[in-house]
């Protein structure tokens, strides 16, 4: 087969093959025409090359194992020089990950101290949500992540869930610490990941429609919904809007003020529930369903 046909095959690119060549690891014959022409081993050639380089092994370090199999042998790892490969393969990775525990150490402890001087948590402030029942929620327009635009006072028939969180941290690029800490910051990604885990059962209990809401912006929001495939939109609400129109509690960490968590059922367009305080935020869904499933038994 040519190089193109290989490249199709094994799932790779001419330039590497070209670079497999060049380390004499994967060699075609030379046709009369000039043309190279790859035997069919070539393909097991080339997987076991890339099978091994995703485990860490250099190009040339996966030499052993391609010239078993080019001798004919069923199993490439099965030789003396396989297995000493394999060895000073894992050695090498324990070493780095000694060093890159000990860097990421000493990060988090620097971390950790600019974060105590840095981030100090204000007790919440707003009125008590439970004097939210009864009571209509303001017209204010908003557009979620999907795009569509939401108005608080016009969310249609049914139930509508809406859970309030004060924020999210994105892999990589996380929060402080230090913030992460102050009571009731911690556990929003666990919280909308279980409301997504169990988005139809909540449906099905009673409720038309759920929303996820805060203070953060919508480029934040949209990357969290895209990341943890949520069914459901969240509304950005970086001016807090809500909070001052209602009196939402919320608290300040640092130069960030953020919700506090609290969820509102909202029924017909008025507060009929408010779950506050939410203490475990991971197992929240279990007690919304649990309300819901109770509303709808004793409403029939």
């Amino acid at each position: 087969m040519r190089v193109g046909e290989l490249a199709r095959r094994t799932g790779t690119t001419v330039r590497a093959l070209r670079y497999y060549e060049s380390a004499g690891l994967v060699v075609p014959r030379r046709l009369g025409n000039g043309y190279r022409e790859y035997d069919p081993i070539a393909v097991r050639l080339v997987a076991q090359i890339r099978e091994l380089m995703a485990l860490g092994l250099s190009v040339e370090e996966t030499r052993p194992f391609v010239e078993s199999i080019a001798d004919g042998s069923d199993d490439a790892d099965v030789c003396a020089a396989a297995l000493a490969t394999y060895r000073s393969t894992v050695a090498a990775l324990q070493e780095r990950i000694g060093k890159l525990t000990a860097q990421r150490g000493a990060l988090d402890a620097r971390l950790d101290a600019a974060a105590s001087h840095l981030v100090t948590g204000v007790p919440a402030v707003g009125a008590d949500p439970a004097d939210l029942v009864g009571k209509p929620l303001p017209p204010l327009g908003f557009y979620a992540t999907d795009g569509r635009p939401v108005d608080l006072g016009a969310l249609g028939p049914g139930r509508s869930v809406i859970f309030v969180y004060p924020l999210t941290g994105r892999p990589g690029v996380d929060l402080p610490n230090g913030l992460l800490e102050i009571h009731g910051a911690r556990g929003s990604t666990e919280q909308a990941t279980w409301l997504r885990d169990h988005h139809a059962e909540i449906l099905t209990a009673g409720a038309a429609r759920v929303y996820g809401l805060s203070a953060q912006s919508t480029g934040y929001q949209r990357e969290l919904v895209h990341r943890l495939r949520l069914p459901y939109p969240l509304i950005p609400d970086p001016r807090l809007t809500l909070a001052a129109a209602l009196g939402l509690p919320t608290f300040t960490a640092g130069d960030m003020t953020l919700y506090e968590r609290l969820t509102l059922i909202v029924t017909d367009d008025v507060v009929e529930h408010v779950f506050h305080p939410i203490p475990e935020p991971a197992s929240h869904a279990l007690d919304l369903m649990r309300w819901l499933t109770k509303r709808r038994q004793t409403t029939r």
